[in-house]
């Protein structure tokens, strides 16, 4: 009770200022309110495959080490090879749940024949798969990607090249905003100006998040800045080299750093509207000149030798600090034996 805090080093800077009044005689860097980020339980995230190979080359007590940075280094032993194989096996087992997720709703149900397609029916599991999975809500704009349809459908559309859209969630009960959000990208789902290449897999729950965290090439989080206090999902797909792509908010702002995934910058106290147009141009960029390419370039063996070497480097620069452990020690040494050494000195 003697202690305040919030769920990244952002969340603490915007809690500060917004309580600052509380205290107008400290700047306000002094107020007392602390910041310990949030972290994911990794045993419960971590792909069965990638637990064994970290076994293996990292240290095989690594979930007991998990914030021990020492042992990260390692993962430079790991070959790409393995990484690569892994990830397309995941990759694998996710297209096929939402597959006979689409099919089940088929064979069951006696629905219009657009709904399976806008399920996933026609997912490719060699697509550069782009994942949207999260409740929806207004700050997290869902929508955003969409915000240039027709440079979109162009990015989207390319033979060679093809990238594709897999999105899951819910929205609050109490959401309407987010319930419209929903039905938009259902709706964009069913078009055929899409192909196919944008899914929506209904009953969003923990198992289907579970294949989603692992089998995406990349994590898309477009939060507007400021707004997002921490998020995990983001966390969750790190741990098993997926990368991400998001705004510089909550825990990425943190995480983010330069190689192991795309950072977006936003501004405060802009348009909304500019700001929507500025952020979503900049995927498009990021899409067209960085990750597609890299995403592509693959050695003989069919490797993306720069792609693995930046799921090496998001799964080392993150796992170590975004895990619950690392979480449960900061707030027991910052917090709870200050409280408790207080509360047994009164006693005394």
């Amino acid at each position: 009770a003697g202690y305040t805090n919030g769920v990244s080093k952002l969340h603490g800077q915007v809690c500060r200022k917004m309580w600052k009044p509380l205290w107008p005689e400290l700047n306000e860097d002094d107020v007392p309110i602390n910041s310990i980020t949030n972290g994911v339980h990794v045993p419960t995230w971590i792909a069965p495959q990638f637990n064994f190979l970290f076994k293996k080359y990292i240290a095989e007590d690594w979930i007991a080490r998990q914030d021990d940075l020492s042992i990260w280094e390692n993962m430079s032993k790991i070959p790409d090879e393995a990484i690569w194989d892994i990830h397309r096996w995941l990759k694998l087992k996710l297209i096929g749940a939402i597959l006979d997720r689409a099919r089940k709703r088929w064979s069951q149900t006696n629905c219009d024949p657009i709904q399976p397609l806008a399920m996933g029916a026609l997912l490719d599991s060699e697509a550069l798969t782009i994942g949207f999975c999260r409740r929806f809500t207004g700050y997290k704009r869902p929508t955003l990607i969409f915000r240039n349809m027709e440079r979109l459908n162009k990015i989207m559309t390319r033979d060679l090249q093809p990238i594709q859209f897999v999105f899951a969630g819910k929205a609050h009960p109490n959401d309407e905003d987010g319930k419209r959000l929903i039905q938009q990208v259902y709706n964009l789902a069913k078009d055929p100006r899409f192909g196919g290449r944008i899914a929506f897999v209904e009953d969003y729950d923990m198992h289907l998040a579970r294949d989603l965290v692992r089998g995406v090439d990349v994590w898309l989080n477009t939060p507007r800045f400021l707004m997002e206090a921490s998020g995990t999902s983001g966390q969750k797909a790190s741990l098993n080299g997926v990368l991400n792509l998001s705004v510089l908010d909550g825990w990425w702002f943190e995480g983010y750093n330069g190689d192991n995934g795309w950072g977006i910058q936003e501004k405060e106290n802009v348009n909304l509207s500019e700001q929507d147009d500025q952020t979503s141009s900049a995927i498009y960029d990021l899409l067209e000149n960085k990750i597609i390419p890299l995403y592509y370039d693959v050695d003989a063996a069919g490797i993306p030798l720069g792609w693995v070497k930046m799921m090496k480097e998001t799964m080392r620069s993150n796992t170590p600090f975004f895990n619950t452990s690392r979480m449960a020690k900061e707030y027991a040494e910052r917090f709870y034996v200050k409280v408790l050494s207080t509360a047994n000195g009164k006693k005394h």
